[in-house]
Protein backbone atom coordinates (compact mmCIF):
# COMPACT_ATOMS: atom_id res chain seq x y z
CA UNK A 1 0.00 0.00 0.00
CA UNK A 2 1.35 3.38 -1.04
CA UNK A 3 2.45 5.86 1.60
CA UNK A 4 0.67 8.65 0.46
CA UNK A 5 -2.32 6.40 0.74
CA UNK A 6 -4.57 7.80 3.65
CA UNK A 7 -5.76 4.33 5.14
CA UNK A 8 -2.05 3.50 5.71
CA UNK A 9 -1.50 6.91 7.56
CA UNK A 10 -4.17 5.86 9.79
CA UNK A 11 -3.19 2.31 10.41
CA UNK A 12 0.64 3.76 11.36
CA UNK A 13 -0.96 5.81 13.63
CA UNK A 14 -2.95 2.95 15.03
CA UNK A 15 0.31 0.79 15.54
CA UNK A 16 2.01 3.66 17.27
CA UNK A 17 -0.53 4.08 19.67
CA UNK A 18 -1.23 0.26 20.35
CA UNK A 19 3.09 0.52 21.02
CA UNK A 20 2.06 3.46 23.44
CA UNK A 21 -0.38 1.53 25.08
CA UNK A 22 1.63 -1.08 26.17
CA UNK A 23 4.17 0.67 27.15
CA UNK A 24 1.71 2.04 29.96
CA UNK A 25 1.81 -1.56 31.96
CA UNK A 26 3.46 -1.83 34.74
CA UNK A 27 7.22 -2.02 35.01
CA UNK A 28 9.39 -4.45 37.09
CA UNK A 29 11.18 -3.53 40.15
CA UNK A 30 14.50 -3.51 39.44
CA UNK A 31 18.16 -4.53 41.86
CA UNK A 32 20.73 -4.38 40.39
CA UNK A 33 23.03 -6.99 41.40
CA UNK A 34 26.26 -4.78 40.80
CA UNK A 35 27.09 -0.78 41.67
CA UNK A 36 25.89 0.78 38.31
CA UNK A 37 26.88 2.87 37.57
CA UNK A 38 30.23 4.03 38.96
CA UNK A 39 31.34 6.70 36.61
CA UNK A 40 29.95 9.37 33.92
CA UNK A 41 28.21 8.02 31.56
CA UNK A 42 28.65 9.64 27.90
CA UNK A 43 25.72 9.82 26.26
CA UNK A 44 26.36 10.25 22.09
CA UNK A 45 24.19 12.87 20.01
CA UNK A 46 24.51 12.04 16.36
CA UNK A 47 23.98 15.56 15.17
CA UNK A 48 24.86 19.40 15.59
CA UNK A 49 24.39 21.22 19.16
CA UNK A 50 21.16 22.97 19.09
CA UNK A 51 18.79 21.20 17.11
CA UNK A 52 16.15 18.93 18.31
CA UNK A 53 17.89 15.91 19.08
CA UNK A 54 20.42 18.11 21.47
CA UNK A 55 17.58 20.21 22.97
CA UNK A 56 15.94 16.36 24.08
CA UNK A 57 18.98 14.81 24.52
CA UNK A 58 20.54 17.20 27.35
CA UNK A 59 17.14 17.65 29.27
CA UNK A 60 17.04 14.05 29.77
CA UNK A 61 20.87 13.51 30.53
CA UNK A 62 20.60 16.09 33.34
CA UNK A 63 17.56 14.73 34.50
CA UNK A 64 18.89 11.08 34.41
CA UNK A 65 22.63 12.02 35.66
CA UNK A 66 20.74 13.15 38.96
CA UNK A 67 18.60 9.94 39.35
CA UNK A 68 21.46 7.98 38.73
CA UNK A 69 24.14 9.96 40.83
CA UNK A 70 26.74 10.30 37.69
CA UNK A 71 27.20 12.75 35.63
CA UNK A 72 25.50 11.69 32.30
CA UNK A 73 27.76 13.57 29.51
CA UNK A 74 26.90 14.96 25.81
CA UNK A 75 28.89 14.43 23.13
CA UNK A 76 27.79 15.64 19.43
CA UNK A 77 29.13 13.81 16.81
CA UNK A 78 27.39 15.26 13.70
CA UNK A 79 28.24 14.77 10.20
CA UNK A 80 26.76 12.27 7.76
CA UNK A 81 23.35 11.86 8.34
CA UNK A 82 24.45 10.36 11.58
CA UNK A 83 26.85 7.87 10.41
CA UNK A 84 29.37 9.36 12.59
CA UNK A 85 27.76 9.10 15.83
CA UNK A 86 25.94 5.99 15.15
CA UNK A 87 28.90 3.99 14.32
CA UNK A 88 30.47 5.14 17.61
CA UNK A 89 28.29 3.74 19.33
CA UNK A 90 27.55 0.38 17.66
CA UNK A 91 31.57 0.20 18.30
CA UNK A 92 31.53 0.88 21.93
CA UNK A 93 31.89 -1.05 24.88
CA UNK A 94 28.84 -2.97 25.92
CA UNK A 95 28.96 -2.40 29.60
CA UNK A 96 26.40 0.66 30.09
CA UNK A 97 29.22 3.79 30.13
CA UNK A 98 28.57 4.84 26.29
CA UNK A 99 24.79 5.26 24.97
CA UNK A 100 23.38 7.27 22.37
CA UNK A 101 20.44 9.05 20.61
CA UNK A 102 18.84 6.79 18.28
CA UNK A 103 15.76 8.51 15.67
CA UNK A 104 13.57 8.06 12.99
CA UNK A 105 16.65 9.24 11.04
CA UNK A 106 19.18 6.86 11.96
CA UNK A 107 17.16 3.87 13.25
CA UNK A 108 14.60 3.74 10.33
CA UNK A 109 15.50 6.14 7.41
CA UNK A 110 19.36 5.61 7.13
CA UNK A 111 18.70 1.94 6.05
CA UNK A 112 16.84 3.01 3.06
CA UNK A 113 18.13 6.07 2.27
CA UNK A 114 22.21 4.19 2.17
CA UNK A 115 23.13 1.30 0.18
CA UNK A 116 25.09 0.27 3.03
CA UNK A 117 25.44 1.66 6.54
CA UNK A 118 28.71 1.36 8.87
CA UNK A 119 26.88 0.22 12.18
CA UNK A 120 23.52 -2.44 12.02
CA UNK A 121 20.54 -0.86 13.33
CA UNK A 122 19.11 -4.11 14.63
CA UNK A 123 22.49 -4.92 15.84
CA UNK A 124 21.89 -1.76 18.43
CA UNK A 125 19.93 -2.40 21.99
CA UNK A 126 17.02 -0.24 22.87
CA UNK A 127 17.29 1.11 25.90
CA UNK A 128 14.07 3.29 26.39
CA UNK A 129 11.70 5.56 23.94
CA UNK A 130 12.02 8.90 24.92
CA UNK A 131 9.02 10.73 23.08
CA UNK A 132 7.73 12.17 19.27
CA UNK A 133 8.09 15.35 17.81
CA UNK A 134 6.23 17.13 15.10
CA UNK A 135 8.02 19.17 12.12
CA UNK A 136 6.52 22.85 11.16
CA UNK A 137 6.33 24.21 7.63
CA UNK A 138 8.55 27.71 7.71
CA UNK A 139 9.06 29.91 5.09
CA UNK A 140 11.34 33.02 5.04
CA UNK A 141 9.06 36.27 6.76
CA UNK A 142 9.82 37.75 2.78
CA UNK A 143 8.08 35.60 1.14
CA UNK A 144 4.94 36.18 -0.59
CA UNK A 145 2.93 33.58 1.21
CA UNK A 146 0.30 33.45 4.28
CA UNK A 147 -0.78 29.75 3.63
CA UNK A 148 -0.14 26.50 2.57
CA UNK A 149 -2.49 26.90 -0.87
CA UNK A 150 -0.28 29.88 -1.41
CA UNK A 151 3.13 27.96 -0.59
CA UNK A 152 1.76 25.33 -3.55
CA UNK A 153 0.72 27.99 -6.38
CA UNK A 154 4.15 30.10 -6.18
CA UNK A 155 6.36 27.21 -6.33
CA UNK A 156 4.23 25.60 -9.22
CA UNK A 157 4.29 28.98 -11.27
CA UNK A 158 8.47 29.14 -10.39
CA UNK A 159 9.46 25.68 -10.55
CA UNK A 160 13.09 24.39 -9.89
CA UNK A 161 13.04 28.65 -7.81
CA UNK A 162 12.77 27.85 -4.58
CA UNK A 163 14.91 26.53 -2.40
CA UNK A 164 14.08 24.41 1.22
CA UNK A 165 16.63 24.19 3.65
CA UNK A 166 16.76 21.07 6.37
CA UNK A 167 19.50 19.70 8.91
CA UNK A 168 20.78 17.10 5.95
CA UNK A 169 20.07 14.56 3.56
CA UNK A 170 17.90 11.86 5.06
CA UNK A 171 16.66 14.03 8.14
CA UNK A 172 12.75 14.26 8.43
CA UNK A 173 12.69 17.52 7.44
CA UNK A 174 14.67 16.46 4.15
CA UNK A 175 12.26 13.37 3.22
CA UNK A 176 9.16 15.63 4.99
CA UNK A 177 9.61 17.85 2.48
CA UNK A 178 10.03 14.97 -0.53
CA UNK A 179 6.43 13.73 -0.10
CA UNK A 180 5.01 17.45 0.43
CA UNK A 181 6.45 17.62 -3.14
CA UNK A 182 4.96 14.42 -4.60
CA UNK A 183 1.48 14.82 -2.73
CA UNK A 184 1.58 18.88 -4.28
CA UNK A 185 3.32 18.27 -7.53
CA UNK A 186 5.44 20.80 -6.67
CA UNK A 187 9.29 20.98 -7.59
CA UNK A 188 11.66 22.86 -4.93
CA UNK A 189 15.55 22.33 -4.47
CA UNK A 190 16.71 21.06 -1.26
CA UNK A 191 19.52 22.03 0.48
CA UNK A 192 20.83 20.28 2.94
CA UNK A 193 22.78 21.86 5.65
CA UNK A 194 24.82 19.82 8.88
CA UNK A 195 22.39 20.73 11.16
CA UNK A 196 19.78 22.23 11.80
CA UNK A 197 20.35 25.40 13.56
CA UNK A 198 22.69 26.43 10.66
CA UNK A 199 19.95 25.83 7.92
CA UNK A 200 17.60 27.94 10.41
CA UNK A 201 20.11 31.12 10.46
CA UNK A 202 20.14 30.87 6.88
CA UNK A 203 16.39 31.25 6.63
CA UNK A 204 15.99 33.69 8.69
CA UNK A 205 18.80 35.73 6.75
CA UNK A 206 16.62 34.62 3.31
CA UNK A 207 19.44 32.33 1.88
CA UNK A 208 16.28 29.85 1.59
CA UNK A 209 13.00 29.90 0.96
CA UNK A 210 11.24 27.29 3.36
CA UNK A 211 12.23 24.67 5.86
CA UNK A 212 10.47 21.61 7.46
CA UNK A 213 12.04 21.76 10.99
CA UNK A 214 11.01 19.94 14.63
CA UNK A 215 9.20 22.04 16.93
CA UNK A 216 11.34 21.57 19.34
CA UNK A 217 13.79 23.62 17.27
CA UNK A 218 12.02 25.97 14.92
CA UNK A 219 9.40 26.63 17.62
CA UNK A 220 11.46 29.57 19.30
CA UNK A 221 12.13 30.98 15.96
CA UNK A 222 8.44 31.33 15.36
CA UNK A 223 7.06 32.92 18.68
CA UNK A 224 9.66 35.31 17.89
CA UNK A 225 8.10 36.25 14.27
CA UNK A 226 11.68 35.30 12.94
CA UNK A 227 9.92 33.19 10.76
CA UNK A 228 6.70 32.84 9.29
CA UNK A 229 4.69 29.00 9.95
CA UNK A 230 2.32 27.72 7.39
CA UNK A 231 1.17 24.90 9.43
CA UNK A 232 2.50 21.02 11.30
CA UNK A 233 3.10 18.14 10.23
CA UNK A 234 0.69 15.83 12.75
CA UNK A 235 -2.43 14.56 12.50
CA UNK A 236 -3.24 16.93 15.18
CA UNK A 237 -2.10 20.53 15.76
CA UNK A 238 0.25 21.73 17.71
CA UNK A 239 -0.74 22.69 21.90
CA UNK A 240 1.96 25.32 21.61
CA UNK A 241 0.48 26.70 18.49
CA UNK A 242 -2.95 25.70 17.91
CA UNK A 243 -3.32 28.75 14.95
CA UNK A 244 -1.17 26.48 12.93
CA UNK A 245 -3.16 24.10 10.94
CA UNK A 246 -1.86 20.85 10.20
CA UNK A 247 -0.98 20.26 6.82
CA UNK A 248 -3.81 18.28 5.87
CA UNK A 249 -6.03 20.69 7.49
CA UNK A 250 -4.15 23.08 5.11
CA UNK A 251 -5.10 21.22 1.93
CA UNK A 252 -2.33 18.26 1.51
CA UNK A 253 -4.57 15.27 1.92
CA UNK A 254 -2.49 12.51 3.53
CA UNK A 255 0.41 14.40 4.17
CA UNK A 256 1.49 13.44 8.40
CA UNK A 257 4.80 13.01 9.37
CA UNK A 258 6.51 12.65 13.14
CA UNK A 259 10.05 12.54 14.29
CA UNK A 260 10.34 10.15 17.35
CA UNK A 261 13.26 9.54 19.22
CA UNK A 262 14.80 7.03 22.48
CA UNK A 263 18.05 6.05 23.91
CA UNK A 264 19.99 2.79 22.64
CA UNK A 265 23.25 1.07 23.65
CA UNK A 266 25.97 -1.35 21.46
CA UNK A 267 25.17 -4.39 20.64
CA UNK A 268 25.25 -7.42 23.94
CA UNK A 269 24.01 -4.32 26.32
CA UNK A 270 24.01 -6.00 29.66
CA UNK A 271 19.45 -6.60 30.60
CA UNK A 272 20.46 -6.06 34.43
CA UNK A 273 21.63 -2.38 32.57
CA UNK A 274 18.79 -1.88 30.55
CA UNK A 275 16.62 -2.62 32.88
CA UNK A 276 18.15 0.49 35.38
CA UNK A 277 17.83 2.99 32.70
CA UNK A 278 14.82 1.88 31.53
CA UNK A 279 13.15 2.48 34.74
CA UNK A 280 14.89 5.76 35.82
CA UNK A 281 14.07 6.97 32.43
CA UNK A 282 10.27 6.01 32.47
CA UNK A 283 10.29 7.35 35.88
CA UNK A 284 11.93 10.76 34.52
CA UNK A 285 9.48 11.09 31.58
CA UNK A 286 6.43 10.78 34.09
CA UNK A 287 7.28 13.50 36.14
CA UNK A 288 4.86 16.33 35.66
CA UNK A 289 7.84 19.08 35.95
CA UNK A 290 9.86 17.08 33.31
CA UNK A 291 6.80 16.67 31.01
CA UNK A 292 5.84 20.35 31.20
CA UNK A 293 9.52 21.38 30.33
CA UNK A 294 9.54 18.61 27.18
CA UNK A 295 6.04 19.95 26.25
CA UNK A 296 8.14 23.67 25.79
CA UNK A 297 10.03 21.93 23.07
CA UNK A 298 6.60 20.29 21.52
CA UNK A 299 7.64 17.22 22.38
CA UNK A 300 5.59 14.28 23.54
CA UNK A 301 7.17 12.16 26.06
CA UNK A 302 6.24 8.50 25.91
CA UNK A 303 7.15 6.16 28.37
CA UNK A 304 8.00 2.59 27.02
CA UNK A 305 9.47 -0.39 27.41
CA UNK A 306 12.83 -1.38 26.08
CA UNK A 307 11.90 -3.21 23.07
CA UNK A 308 8.99 -0.29 21.73
CA UNK A 309 12.12 1.55 20.12
CA UNK A 310 13.16 -0.76 17.92
CA UNK A 311 9.80 -2.13 17.26
CA UNK A 312 8.54 1.38 16.03
CA UNK A 313 12.08 1.49 13.96
CA UNK A 314 11.14 -1.21 11.81
CA UNK A 315 7.46 -0.16 11.08
CA UNK A 316 9.26 2.73 10.23
CA UNK A 317 11.76 1.39 8.45
CA UNK A 318 9.03 0.62 5.71
CA UNK A 319 7.02 3.67 5.73
CA UNK A 320 9.63 5.89 5.55
CA UNK A 321 11.55 3.33 2.66
CA UNK A 322 8.71 4.23 0.15
CA UNK A 323 9.16 8.04 0.52
CA UNK A 324 12.52 7.35 -0.01
CA UNK A 325 12.15 5.55 -3.68
CA UNK A 326 9.59 7.50 -4.68
CA UNK A 327 11.52 11.02 -4.31
CA UNK A 328 14.56 9.05 -5.57
CA UNK A 329 16.69 10.57 -2.89
CA UNK A 330 19.34 7.59 -2.45
CA UNK A 331 22.86 8.63 -1.00
CA UNK A 332 26.14 5.96 -1.21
Amino acid sequence: MSIINSSAAISRRAALRALAAAACLALPRFAPAQAYPSKPIRLVVPSAAGGSPDVISRLMANELGIALGQPIIVDNKPGAGGLIGMQEIARAAPDGYTLGYGNVVTLAINRSLYRSLPYDPDALTGVALLGTVQNALVVRNELPVKTVRDLIAYAKARPGKLTMGSAGNGTTGHLGGELFKLLTGTDILHVPYRGSPMAIQDLIGGQVDLMFDNLSSIGPHIAAGRVHALGVSGEQRSALFPQLPTIQEAGVKAYETTAWGGIVGPRGLDDEVVKRLNLEINRILNNPAVREKYSQLSFEPMAAKPSVLMTMAALESRRWGEVVKRSGARLD
